[in-house]
């Protein structure tokens, strides 16, 4: 493990719980009746109260997606978690999707412990070609003064393709070797929707120093299947009311889940 990621979470397995901020201004879906902060806030608490290792804030919301984030997008972003930091008790995080320079942006102006994003390689995806470059994404990171900032890189990107031909576990090692991220994540094909375990196995397999976390789709009956490979997981839509994605935290859910991750950590 990388000093960033056992500084933010020390030798756990950390369960990494999602805030999902409403659609931001400027977004198709925004509604300006829609109280964005009070609606953060109440799913901050109830997963803080269930007891989870870490938040990390996002806009899954700002359907549909976009490379190059309207300035308005992270600046509202920013407003919001500088309205809640107070009661934020856990390491937090951000990913502005789908935006690495945005995100280090958004992780240095609140403070946040580490960043989320696609920060390496080249797909074919719902919002077109996609080629990030974590060469300037950690240069701006480091250029900002937050070297300490963890860097948690998704290498199978969401709503895309990869049109690299080397297999996963290749893609994975050679950004470790090229890129230092302080975690990997494996992810399915769409928000919500589970990696197979033979992938992150066959990840964690090559990278047996890195952090390598399950970064979608992990559910109540696969928590424990999941961390018993991962180093971790993020979860969002399974602690939501009904388990969908786009309602608010259930706090009996998440409390089960907890229970659950608890449970398989020891």
């Amino acid at each position: 493990m990388t000093k960033n990621f056992k500084n933010v979470f020390g030798e756990i397995k950390p369960v990494i719980a999602m805030v999902h901020i409403g659609a931001l201004p400027g977004s198709p879906l925004f509604d300006p009746a829609f109280d964005l902060v009070s609606s953060a806030r109440a799913d901050l608490l109830a997963l803080q109260k269930a007891g989870v290792d870490g938040l990390m804030f996002g806009n899954e919301n700002d359907r549909p997606y976009e490379f190059d984030v309207d300035t308005v997008s992270t600046a509202t972003m920013a407003a919001i978690i500088g309205q809640l930091k107070s009661e934020i008790t856990v390491p937090f995080g951000v990913n502005v999707l789908w935006d690495p320079m945005a995100s280090i942006a958004l992780g240095v102006a609140t403070g946040a412990a580490f960043v989320r994003e696609i920060f390496t390689g080249t797909y074919a995806s719902d919002m077109g070609p996609w080629t990030p470059n974590a060469g300037r994404a950690m240069r701006y990171r480091d250029r900002l003064g937050r070297s300490d900032m963890a860097m948690l890189y998704n290498v199978c990107a969401e709503f895309a393709h990869s049109l690299d031909q080397r297999s996963l576990p290749d893609r994975a090692r050679s950004a470790v070797f090229s890129s230092i991220p302080d975690a990997v994540l494996v992810s399915g094909q769409i928000t919500g929707e589970a990696a197979p375990l033979s992938d992150l196995e066959a990840v964690k397999s090559v990278l047996p120093q890195t952090a390598v976390m399950a970064n979608t789709g992990v559910k109540h009956e696969t928590v424990a299947d999941v961390l018993a490979i991962a180093d971790g997981c993020i979860v969002g839509s399974s602690l939501k009311v009904d388990g969908d994605t786009w309602n608010s935290i259930d706090p009996e859910r998440a409390l089960d889940f907890m229970d659950r991750a608890r449970a398989a950590r020891k």
